[in-house]
């Protein structure tokens, strides 16, 4: 039973219709006739679903005032949004709907005024954009939104045969319900952006690419479950104005996400030292990067990172012995870089870190006999951040200014790939000790800069060749940084090998055993270049490129 100002009703439940887009209207509304709506609408709304059969009643007969202002206050009325807003378990509420004849609305259908396309014509004047700016529509959907745990707010006519199944079906979920209050606030966030951003004279764009925002369609494979919004709204909260960004003469802030967790640089915690310059973010969100990577491992794990490419990464049984695998493995571009540590730093790793100079150490905590350690360098920075955490939530994406733009994608999460998909290509396949090492050289080539190739024993990176414009430069770099400890290695490469030269170095080198994604027209070449100097090989199947 439920109370409203028409006295006690078992049966109908109030829709209330109003949209631009009529796309569908009319089947949605007749299904909902049929579910026992009663059908609320406006204006030209109303006059459509008439025309139809389909029995409305009309808001100013609802509300008892009529349409003024050439339209622009119709449906902002407390009759209006009194009955979206009310929450059906609070008595307080029902009583005050009761005592001021408002009915309770259980469903909202609205679709915004054409903003985006209006502006999109190039004739278009100022006052005919003002006049397509929506006040009523996002002030229905978002009472909806708000109150979407009893009022179901649906914008999308690609909704409507969902919605209409959930009701016939009983299923109106809370994660349903859910789903379509964030499609508003989103929506309403990016219409909201549109419209500041033509006031303030920044849209730019031609009628065309207005016209077609929202409407485009991805052709690439790993696009095709994204649904990917016709306009992008990215909101940032101010964290820290900067003194500079990478270089001196440029400005530079940093701005938070909302709802940024603990496990992430906007969050870490600084017990002491100089404030965070641009670059020192930029370096120490690249260590916490590459060190979260590594949590599918189960091990403590130590990362060095100098211009956000990993120096040196060890593993070890206990993290003094990880960090002392991570310096060996180059320390010399140690000097000056970022170290980032997935356990507990105590007394005796602080003194050895201590000796070094280091920009940021970030651990999930410190040892009071730590902190008195670091307390003698006062510049340098120690961060906190919680690695109980998952560092990125699911779907998440990264974005990447450019000139006239930005570019978005999905985040390369590592720790997704299962080694049980590898190929071995060659006639010798990795022994069990080969293949640890190709799964942790495969791991941290992902965050080298490409192109890139990684040498590594099983517990520690051995050699590293970052951004360089071939791969057998890439190579000749790693290999002569590991040395004599480059034989016996293992090699990972975050593309394939366009020819046999980098596998015919490596033989060279004394390198046992290499990982790479395949996919080369000349895969074959390097495949018997392999087989002749006895290597194992495996193709990973996915590319790991950074630029």
């Amino acid at each position: 039973m439920r109370q409203t100002s028409r006295g006690v009703d078992d049966v109908a439940k109030l829709a209330l219709v109003s949209v631009f887009d009529k796309t569908g209207i009319v089947p949605f509304c007749e299904g909902l006739k049929r579910l026992g709506y009663d059908i609320l609408s406006t204006g030209n709304t109303a006059k459509h679903l008439a025309e139809h059969g389909i029995e409305v009643a009309t808001v100013d007969a609802h509300t008892g005032f009529p349409e003024i202002l050439d339209g622009r206050v119709k449906t902002l009325h407390p009759k209006i949004h009194g009955g979206l807003l009310a929450r059906r378990d609070n008595p307080e509420h029902l009583q005050a709907l009761e005592a001021n004849g408002i009915d309770l609305i259980d469903l909202v259908v609205v679709n915004l005024y054409p903003f985006q396309s209006t502006i999109a014509r190039p004739d278009v004047t100022d006052e005919a954009a003002i006049e397509m700016i929506d006040i009523g529509g996002p002030s229905m959907l978002r009472s909806a939104a708000k109150n979407h745990a009893f009022c179901l707010p649906v914008m999308d006519p690609a909704d409507y045969d969902r919605v209409l199944q959930a009701l016939e079906q009983g299923d109106l979920s809370a994660e349903f319900r859910r789903e379509l209050a964030v499609k508003v606030f989103a929506a309403t966030a990016r219409y909201d952006a549109l419209v500041a951003d033509y006031l303030a004279g920044r849209v730019q764009s031609t009628a065309e690419e207005l016209s077609e925002a929202g409407t485009f369609q991805g052709q690439a494979d790993a696009s095709a479950s994204v649904d990917w919004p016709g306009l992008l709204h990215i909101t940032g909260i101010s964290k820290m104005k900067l003194r500079y960004g990478e270089n001196p003469h440029q400005a530079a802030h940093f701005y938070m996400e909302p709802g940024a967790s603990d496990a992430t640089i906007a969050r870490a915690v600084q017990w002491q030292g100089k404030e965070l310059s641009y670059n020192n973010i930029q370096d120490a969100d690249a260590a916490l990067n590459i060190l979260r990577a590594f949590d599918d491992f189960g091990e403590p794990v130590a990362v060095a990172v100098k211009h956000m490419n990993p120096c040196g990464i060890g593993r070890g049984e206990t993290i003094d012995e990880a960090f002392a695998r991570a310096n060996e493995a180059d320390p010399v571009s140690i000097f000056g870089g970022i170290v980032a540590l997935n356990r507990p730093v105590g007394e005796a790793l602080a003194e050895r870190l201590a000796k070094l100079f280091l920009e940021i150490v970030i651990a999930p905590a410190f040892s009071e006999e730590a902190q008195r350690v670091f307390h003698k360098k006062k510049n340098l920075r120690l961060l906190t951040v919680d690695m109980a955490q998952p560092l990125w939530q699911p779907n998440a994406t990264t974005w990447k200014r450019v000139s006239g733009g930005f570019l978005v994608q999905s985040v390369d999460v590592a720790g997704g790939e299962s080694t049980n998909e590898w190929q071995v290509v060659t006639k010798r396949a990795p022994s069990p000790e080969e293949h640890e090492a190709l799964r942790f050289a495969w791991r941290t080539v992902q965050f080298v800069k490409s192109n890139a190739i990684v040498l590594a024993s099983a517990t520690m990176t051995l050699g590293i060749g970052a951004g360089q414009m071939n791969r057998v430069g890439a190579a000749k770099i790693a290999i002569e940084q590991a040395g004599r400890r480059a034989k016996g290695s293992a090699m990972g490469s975050d593309a394939f090998f366009p020819m046999r030269d980098t596998v015919d170095l490596a033989a060279k080198a004394g390198i046992t055993a290499i990982a790479q994604p395949g996919g080369s027209i000349r895969d074959e070449e390097s495949i018997q270049a392999a087989d002749e100097a006895g290597i194992a090989m495996v193709f990973t199947g996915r590319r790991h490129f950074l630029h």
